[in-house]
């Protein structure tokens, strides 16, 4: 597979070193130094450009690799209020893979968290709530994966009707509280607290591989595929 890096940060060097220990190749890389080299020119030299940026520039990349009817694989969140948008190019001749956690035990526990609030749904006197926290620099707030839970607890707990990123105004919204901290790569926790005890579903990183490792699966899923495509696909 030959492959490019969108974004070279800690990330973009982790999926780099797998892609090279599973025999795919590094075409090009793309940072801030040399981003007037992504066009589609370059795009069409790869099978999967994979794309860990800002959510400030994150749209810009996937339009330009998705209307060159790229493959991409996007690891960045904070952008999907322009979702709509890059899944409509990508139905169009390219290929979107996006998901708001790549890590397989994420995309596990986001199963479990929707199979937990369905079966807490009948017992009102849980209230829930979900903290994240991530490293300093982590630029958007709460995480993509902390939104992910949220509207998955929304859909299956009646008593929720909307999360929140501070403390709740009524009982019917769900309280994100986002930290910022150290050089945690993720931790996510949902709590749902009676009077009586509670009860933890809890997923913590312990190293960007797990997530580089399921950019990378992605990534060759997407090889051969066209259109809009997320982890349920993959799994």
């Amino acid at each position: 597979m030959k492959c490019a890096i969108i974004g070279y940060g800690k990330m973009g060097r982790e999926i780099e070193r797998i892609l090279v220990e599973r025999g795919h190749s590094v075409e090009f890389i793309i940072d801030e130094a040399n981003a007037s080299e992504l066009t589609a020119e370059n795009i069409k030299k790869v099978d999967v450009a994979f794309e860990i940026t800002t959510p400030d520039t994150a749209p810009n990349n996937l339009k330009t690799i998705l209307e060159a009817g790229g493959r991409v694989v996007c690891g960045t969140t904070g952008w999907l209020a322009r979702l709509g948008e890059m899944e409509r190019l990508a139905e169009m001749g390219g290929a979107l893979f996006y998901a708001s956690n790549f890590s397989i035990g994420v995309n596990m526990m986001f199963r479990l968290n929707r199979h937990m609030a369905e079966l807490m749904n009948p017992y009102s006197q849980y209230d829930v709530r979900i903290e994240e926290t991530h490293h300093m620099w982590k630029k958007d707030a709460p995480s993509g994966t902390a939104i992910t839970l949220a509207e998955g607890i929304i859909e299956k707990l009646d008593r929720k009707t909307s999360w929140v990123n501070n403390t709740p105004n009524t009982p019917e919204e769900l309280e994100i509280e986002s930290l910022r901290e150290g050089m945690v790569p993720g931790i996510h926790t949902i709590t749902y607290t009676s009077p009586d005890d509670f009860i933890e579903l809890k997923h913590s990183i312990t190293n960007r591989r797990a997530l580089a490792m399921g950019a990378v699966l992605a990534g060759e899923y997407l090889a051969d595929k066209r259109g809009v495509h997320t982890m349920d696909n993959l799994l």
